[in-house]
């Protein structure tokens, strides 16, 4: 069979890939798209969607418990955990459905099959019913990565799970320790705490959610561990041992090692990108501990030949994924699109109290040698958060001293992962504290604190 030639093939269909070729074929390019397993990615099937899913239940079924709080009655609260996974099933179903619908309505080739690159311009496909072999002056790779499996801590899917486990829980943990306190981590910790496991966080680094700003992680620590939960920092998990039922975790701690037993394990300790056995190197690809190196443009070096989203250098987030996606489009249509500029794209953890983030926090900031001004604003001075009945968070705003650029926003609290949103576009828009603070904010909400927290930078906070 001859190969079928395309101006584009995109490897891998997750919110990178499948959004990479609807803009190449809008831009007038014939696209072909090969996916191994779920059109959606990881993402869509495995992550971000039915993740969120289940802690909306979660989130549910914590106000239910506090329905006396708002002069309400719930008496006999319970939950099916069953039910909670079939409803996350069942979102994850219908969005992955709509990328189906999308490839069809955008004439873009969907091949569902395993891909190598033999050669410059060639991709190969192992189907079902057989090889196929295709041609295009521009690939673009979107593998996307996998969970980080650690020697000795290895996931078994009984006792020891990764994410894609803990999605489709067998039961419900009793005693419950989560390897890892970043965002998959902490969502999990969250989720089956809520639901009544004693949860233990165990993380390497000196906090939990160590890529935050240390005082939004800090002030999270301390709402996690109002909730029941159990944090270990500077501690790490030696070695599992597993018997019927049971796992006893090695966990090292301050120079001493503890024992501690426990029903469930979750590994939550990073990610590896699916770019081995792809060809990627023998094209000239560089590859640096999994991850492909590109330049901002997501160019490998290799004419052609781009990488995008979880399987190139981080962040490693679908949103950063999709923009990339449509600027390598917009690159190989002949465009001029802006570069992703890392420092922009905010970071958001959906576990309770929410956290999130844009751009450098304050010690990132005063290592890169800039003069700041730091305004905070907590939520017990917020009406609309006090009528929410949600007091707890606060909002920072890290400027420079100099210029009055918006260098970083960090947030910790209800809803706070729409809030981020505001300062992203700010800081997108080059925005200065004098724009923010002549920005009307709308009354009650709680972006209004948005606002306090830039007024307070400068010593002009109304309500605090």
């Amino acid at each position: 069979m001859a190969a079928r030639a395309f101006d584009v093939v995109v490897i891998g269909a997750g919110p990178g890939g499948y959004v990479a070729a609807i803009r190449a074929a809008q831009l007038g390019k014939s696209v072909a798209i090969v996916e191994r397993e779920h059109l959606g990615g990881i993402c869509l099937n495995w992550g971000c969607i039915p993740t969120k899913a289940m802690l909306r239940s979660a989130e549910v079924f914590h106000l239910m418990h506090r329905a006396k709080d708002f002069g309400l009655k719930a008496e006999n609260i319970s939950y099916d955990l069953d039910a909670v996974v079939k409803r996350s099933r069942k979102v994850a179903g219908q969005l992955t459905g709509g990328i189906g619908h999308l490839m069809k309505k955008n004439k873009i080739t969907v091949i569902m099959g395993a891909a190598t690159l033999p050669a410059k311009g060639k991709v190969s496909v192992k189907t079902d019913k057989g090889t196929e072999e295709l041609t295009a002056p521009n690939i673009i790779v979107a593998v996307g990565a996998r969970a980080r499996e650690l020697p000795g801590l290895e996931a078994d899917g009984d006792l020891v799970w990764t994410y894609r486990h803990a999605l489709e829980p067998k039961r419900m943990p009793k005693k419950l320790l989560v390897i890892g306190s970043g965002a998959i981590g902490i969502e999990f910790a969250s989720f089956f705490n809520t639901l009544g496991a004693d949860t233990t966080v165990v993380e390497v680094m000196d906090r939990i959610l160590p890529v935050e700003d240390a005082e939004i992680s800090g002030f999270a620590q301390k709402q996690f561990e109002k909730q029941g939960m159990k944090i270990m920092a500077k501690a790490m998990v030696k070695k599992l041992d597993r018997v019927k039922g049971k796992v006893t975790a090695h966990i090292e701690s301050d120079g001493k090692t503890v024992t501690q037993d426990f029903d469930t394990v979750i590994s939550a300790v990073g990610i590896v990108a699916n770019t081995e056995g792809l060809g990627l190197e023998e094209l000239g690809a560089k590859i640096d501990r999994s991850f492909v190196v590109t330049d901002e443009y997501c160019r490998t070096g290799v004419e052609g030949l781009y990488v995008i989203g979880d399987a190139t250098n981080g962040p490693w987030l679908a949103h950063k994924a999709s923009h990339e996606g449509v600027m390598v489009a917009e690159l190989i249509a002949g465009g001029h699109p802006h570069a992703v500029d890392p420092s922009a794209i905010a970071g958001c953890t959906y576990c309770h109290p929410q956290v999130a983030s844009v751009g450098l926090t304050e010690a990132k900031a005063k290592e890169a040698g800039y003069k700041v001004k730091v305004g905070r604003f907590p939520f017990i001075g917020n009406g609309k958060a006090i009528a929410l009945g949600e007091p707890e968070g606060m909002i920072k705003t890290i400027f420079d001293a100099k210029t009055g650029e918006l260098l970083g926003a960090h947030m910790v609290g209800a809803e706070v992962t729409e809030l981020i949103q505001g300062y992203v576009v700010g800081r997108t828009l080059e925005t200065t504290e004098e724009d923010l603070m002549n920005t009307v904010f709308p009354h009650p909400t709680l972006s209004e604190m948005m606002h306090e927290s830039v007024l307070d930078a400068y010593g002009r906070a109304i309500h605090f």
